[in-house]
């Protein structure tokens, strides 16, 4: 029987509970379907870790989870600690040298779910935003000199290369390209920003001419959040810099109604390392051990990392859980998929009808 090996990091705050129960769904997926079984390896890194020894995971921590096929991740953010520092010294020490360079967040407004936004009902809301997850303005580039003096000066340098613009064009063309619409929108900032940008979108028209049956547009962003806004419908596949893919990806789950089931994956399309898949929430430590974190977020993230291991070219369309073994209050009660829930949750997932996409099992762990 194949064995696939998955690291869970739980992280910090209600991490460990939305982890728990996303491995609870995926034993009982393989169980269900026989033919495969995981094996979890849990690390306990995160904020706890950093008061015991000073540092958010161990020094050699990536060389224990680079041979894994996965990654599964819950959160980073702790009360006690900067938060550059649980950043810095978890989730974005292994995306980056993992070269995890496509962000990729779906959003669709989910049964059950109400959108802030008066006129839709769910068809009109079905992105996804494609993440430049390397460099641009978290590349980690700067400094600060003469702490603590009139003459303190602190720089954050956003580092873009032709390769990583390139390759974040072409991946975001490509998954425009698999999905219905065949649509994209290049964000940009280019009418302020005279250097970066300006190469990023001539690099966007370069990309552009490889998929000549991809319609595509460029948009300020600034002027993106509006269009999200007013006119979602209008929006399908987006691509954007780190920061502001950062920012759009969370106004896109608010506008589909909640930023607690909202899922990430963050690849590396060459599979040269593991890919890690996180819910969008953070740590909510104001809920922690109460028993109603909603997992749905990892649910959907393990259904992208089910999806990941299928198939070598990317597949969103479809990728949301189904909801059909929930009972009926919305997917943002706690007593629909509460952490409270577990045990049942298992049960939901072992018995028909699976809560899946439908084609993705046919297809799962073919790669």
């Amino acid at each position: 029987m194949k064995t696939y090996a998955i690291a869970a990091i739980p992280g910090d705050g209600i991490g460990s509970e939305v982890i728990a129960a996303g491995v609870e769904a995926l034993t009982a997926l393989a169980r269900r379907q026989g033919g495969f079984q995981f094996r979890f390896d849990h690390f306990d890194w995160g904020g706890e870790y950093y008061k015991k020894h000073g540092r958010m995971m161990p020094e050699n921590g990536r060389d224990l989870i680079r041979q894994h096929d996965a990654i599964l991740f819950g959160s980073a953010g702790h009360p006690e600690i900067p938060d550059h520092i649980t950043l810095w010294g978890l989730r974005l020490a292994i995306c980056q040298p993992f070269d995890q360079y496509a962000n990729v967040r779906p959003t669709r407004v989910l049964p059950g779910i109400t959108s802030p936004l008066r006129h839709v009902n769910g068809d009109e809301l079905d992105w996804v935003i494609v993440r430049e997850n390397s460099e641009g303005e978290y590349a980690g580039v700067g400094g600060r000199v003469h702490q603590g003096s009139p003459l303190e000066a602190a720089t954050d340098v956003s580092m873009f290369t032709r390769a990583g613009v390139e390759r974040i064009m072409r991946f975001a063309f490509k998954l425009a390209q698999s999905r219905p619409r065949k649509k994209l929108t290049v964000v940009t900032k280019s009418n302020a920003q005279r250097h970066a940008m300006v190469m990023w979108d001539e690099i966007a028209v370069e990309i552009a001419a490889e998929f000549k049956d991809v319609t595509w547009d460029k948009m300020l962003v600034d002027a993106m959040t509006m269009r999200m806004v007013m006119k979602p419908e209008t929006v399908d596949t987006v691509v954007a810099t780190n920061l502001h893919a950062d920012i759009l990806s969370d106004l896109a789950a608010a506008l589909a109604g909640s930023l607690g089931i909202a899922p990430t994956a963050n690849l590396n399309p060459e599979r040269t390392y593991p890919s890690m898949f996180e819910p969008i929430h953070g740590s909510a430590f104001d809920i922690m051990g109460k028993g109603i974190a909603n997992p749905v977020g990892t649910f959907w993230s393990a259904v992208m990392m089910l999806e990941h291991r299928s198939s070598a070219s990317p597949r969103t369309r479809n990728s949301t859980p189904r909801t059909s073994v929930a009972p009926r209050a919305p997917p943002t009660s706690p007593r629909r998929w509460s952490t409270r829930s577990r045990g049942r949750t298992g049960r939901a997932f072992s018995a028909p009808p699976l809560p899946l996409p439908a084609g993705l099992l046919r297809h799962m762990f073919q790669a």
